[in-house]
């Protein structure tokens, strides 16, 4: 197995709650690579069927986990994604689960802009559809009560050794400020214990 000179770090909470802000400029910060599990499935295909009740693709884990196998065993990996548990426990050093407050992340969730869906055309175009069509209905509710019940923190307790598992709070600029300082000095932090 190969030793790993920076460490891997995977980022989980409830969709809105800053995973995908924080992972960007985090690896922004630390050179580290950074990658968004919803979009790598996006262009890889990684998908096993469509939710017609959420209205969106059934990620296949299984070809996720194989896409990135070897990234991981390098280090060096941010890795952002709403699940947790079926990542392998070997990959990562450390886990943050995000938390915000239920009022925010209606707020957020309700709000998000998203994109229509593709169509061949050019990149000028997607970007020109970027719609205001946040969450609504059940899937708003089931992403709230996932944060009000604390799903995806316990997912990750049950998934990974107690004590690499997190909660950060993410409600404001001044939480993602203090994340990111408290990120970037673990970093700093294992890389000197480790090499």
């Amino acid at each position: 197995m190969k030793i790993m000179k920076r460490p891997n770090i995977l980022l989980t909470g409830t969709p809105g709650v800053g995973k995908t802000t924080l992972g960007k400029e985090l690896a922004q910060r630390t050179g580290l690579s950074y990658v968004n599990v919803g979009d790598l499935a996006q262009e890889g295909q990684l998908y096993d069927g469509f939710d017609d009740e959420y209205q969106c693709p059934i990620l296949d884990e299984d070809r996720v986990v194989d896409e990135l196998e070897d990234k991981m065993g390098d280090g060096g990996m941010i890795v952002d994604y709403h699940g947790c548990d079926f990542f392998p426990e070997r990959w990562f050093n450390i886990v943050f689960v995000l938390r915000t407050d239920n009022t925010v992340l209606y707020n957020r969730l309700e709000n998000r802009s998203v994109l229509a869906p593709p169509l061949p055309v050019s990149a000028s175009v997607v970007f020109s559809r970027a719609i205001k069509k946040g969450y609504t209905g059940k899937k708003l509710q089931d992403n709230i009560q996932c944060e009000i019940f604390q799903t995806i923190y316990e997912e990750a307790m049950e998934a990974y050794k107690e004590e690499i598992v997190h909660q950060l709070p993410s409600n404001d600029p001044e939480d993602l400020e203090r994340n990111l300082e408290q990120i970037v000095q673990w970093i700093e932090q294992w890389t000197k214990d480790n090499n």
